[in-house]
């Protein structure tokens, strides 16, 4: 038994399997021209080339997968999701935080993951939970005990008392939270915030810099944080490597935010002239998330939303049209984001075509935004958002071709994430 074990220990590792993909199409991102006749060599998890087939050279023993007429794309990747527990339209969604099981949400959560993944989508970045369960599905996921994209999780989202990161609307004493579930007020809470969030695994910090459309009793442009705050917290978040994402929808709330030097600005529904060119001036990436308010302004009108809610809602689906076009004319870079959660898990993709029908953009920077613009957001461009040699293998196929018709990328016939097939031939 021992000369066996030993003999096991100096066995060689098995190979990398190298995976060659063939389709009609390729769109790099690299380079926004099409490539035609395309395709891709893959070993492991890794992109190896990538080009026309002719300058491809297929290894002895290698995997070719022909998809025919599609065009290979970079995997999405949405950044702005709530992954954990029921979307909005759900009846239950309102009570959720005091009738569901703890872990519910959790275990809803993988469903909608796998759904996330099917639709093109391999990496997210999630931008607050009820708890740390985002935590466990991340972990459920690189463990490979759960199907879904690669994760960055924030926890707890950081807010005022009764602000739109709170849990708010019930009676006194029912769901009062402190610092551990991110309500936090002045600088030295909000920092005992960001270091507990870190310690339980945050891979970046999400607040609330302002009102929202969901929350109780707040205007949903109205100012939260102050920007001592804010500063604290960016400052925190930075000594401690992480980047800070602000829900911030009314224009001085997105000045505040930015002036403090958070990473992004998630809706900013009101966004007006002056904070796009300090948007832009900062390199502050603007997450528009054009799905959320198509959804709440449909919830609104069919009676599911009700009162103050609705009234912001209607508000603020108005202004996303103005604010998204603002940024684009402003120079404001922009990534893809969806707030799924408010929008169905796995229908993420037609955040792109809202992109060029309410923000005037070309597909090519739509599907930009929603590849290399997102990989900058979270930080992980040296590793995904483009087809090139040394990024994972993260890979796409959609019918017909994008650049024609942006709707196309809800289309996805082949998913590949870390250089394993999800969807299509020979997929799980």
């Amino acid at each position: 038994m021992a000369a066996s074990q030993a003999a096991m220990a100096q066995a060689p590792a098995p190979s990398p399997q190298t995976v060659v993909l063939r389709a009609a199409r390729m769109i790099t991102i690299v380079s926004p021209a099409m490539v035609t006749n395309a395709a891709i060599l893959v070993r492991g998890d890794r992109i190896v080339a990538a080009g026309p087939s002719g300058s491809i050279t297929i290894p002895a023993g290698a995997r070719v997968i022909d998809l025919g007429d599609v065009t290979l794309l970079p995997g999405f990747i949405d950044s702005h999701v709530h992954i954990i527990g029921r979307t909005l339209g759900d009846p239950m969604a309102d009570l959720d935080v005091v009738k569901d099981y703890p872990s519910y949400g959790a275990i809803l959560g993988v469903s909608n993951a796998q759904k996330t993944l099917m639709a093109g989508f391999t990496s997210i970045r999630v931008l607050g939970s009820a708890g740390f369960d985002d935590m466990a599905l991340r972990q459920a996921i690189e463990d490979g005990r759960a199907v879904g994209p690669r994760m960055q999780a924030a926890g707890h989202s950081l807010g005022i008392t009764g602000g739109h990161c709170d849990s708010n609307g019930w009676r006194p004493g029912l769901l009062e939270q402190g610092v551990k579930e991110g309500v936090a007020n002045g600088t030295d809470e909000v920092r005992a915030s960001v270091r507990y969030q870190v310690k339980y695994g945050a891979d970046v910090i999400k607040t609330c810099a302002t009102g929202g459309v969901l929350s109780e009793g707040d205007a949903v442009g109205a100012t939260q944080y102050t920007y001592e705050e804010m500063k604290a917290m960016v400052d925190e978040a930075r000594k401690l490597e992480r980047r800070v994402a602000a829900h911030a929808h009314g224009a001085e709330g997105i000045r505040i935010a930015t002036r403090a030097g958070v990473a992004s600005i998630e809706h900013g529904s009101f966004l007006d002239d002056e904070g796009a060119r300090m948007m832009a001036q900062q390199g502050t990436v603007l997450v528009p998330t054009l799905m959320a308010g198509q959804a709440v302004e449909a919830f609104a009108r069919s009676g599911v939303l009700k009162g103050l809610r609705a009234e912001k809602a209607l508000a603020a689906a108005a202004a996303l049209r103005r604010g998204i076009r603002t940024a684009i004319a402003n120079r404001v870079p922009i990534a893809l984001g969806t707030d799924a959660g408010v929008i169905p898990h796995g229908t993420n993709a037609r955040e792109f075509g809202l992109m060029v029908e309410w923000g005037g953009m070309s597909p090519i920077a739509a599907l930009t935004a929603g590849t290399m613009n997102a990989a900058n957001v979270l930080g992980w461009e040296k590793r995904v958002g483009s087809i090139e040699a040394g990024k994972l293998a993260d890979i796409v196929a959609v019918t017909g071709d994008p650049l024609q018709d942006i709707r196309r990328t809800e289309q996805v016939t082949f998913v590949m994430k870390n250089g394993i097939v999800y969807k299509g031939p020979e997929g799980r």
